[in-house]
């Protein structure tokens, strides 16, 4: 599609789904998904998450830099994919920005004080299910990046996307099934 220049892939996840029937793509799911929000999450999770939001409003961590419209990804985008595009880059979706949403794959960011981001989610059919992917780069903002990563980790990766892919799943079960 386009390079991630000076990214590190910080983590990648893969969930396979059921097929209740064929022919499911990323963009109907999500639309079917998009309800609930950090609620359907366990506690714990939703505890990190706000405790995260709460200390990023006092200390500022999520200004977005002025130059975020030349820095992002969506700059990068060819005419081509812009016109496949089912979102204008740059909408805004709760705290991140769509970079591309395609009928299986979708990239939204997020730049702050803290870092620049991309979570990459993608949805492929397979002959006996379906494979969802679910990836997030990272690229250094400022100094403070590396030792903000090294912190949340730990709490990103054994607590808040295990707790996003299960709800995933979960959602998924309850959302695609033969005869919607």
């Amino acid at each position: 599609m386009f390079q991630l220049l000076k990214l590190l892939l910080g983590s990648i996840w893969v969930v396979d789904l059921p097929t209740y029937r064929h022919g499911v793509t990323l963009s109907e799911f999500l639309c079917r998904a998009s309800q609930g929000g950090i609620n359907g999450l366990p506690r714990v999770a939703r505890t990190l998450i706000r405790l995260r939001l709460f200390l990023g409003r006092i200390f500022r961590l999520e200004a977005e830099p002025k130059d975020a419209l030349a820095a992002s990804f969506g700059s990068r985008l060819t005419p081509e994919d812009r016109a496949r595009s089912f979102v204008v880059s740059g909408t805004p979706e709760g705290l991140f920005r769509v970079v591309y949403r395609f009928e299986n794959e979708q990239l939204l960011e997020i730049q702050n004080r803290t870092v620049h981001a991309a979570a990459l989610s993608a949805l492929a059919e397979r002959a006996d299910s379906y494979r969802f992917y679910f990836a997030v780069y990272v690229r250094q903002r400022t100094w403070i990046t590396p030792f903000y990563m090294g912190l949340i980790d730990p709490f990103r990766k054994w607590i808040i996307y295990p707790a996003l892919l299960k709800k995933i799943r979960a959602t998924w079960d309850q959302n695609i099934r033969p005869n919607d």
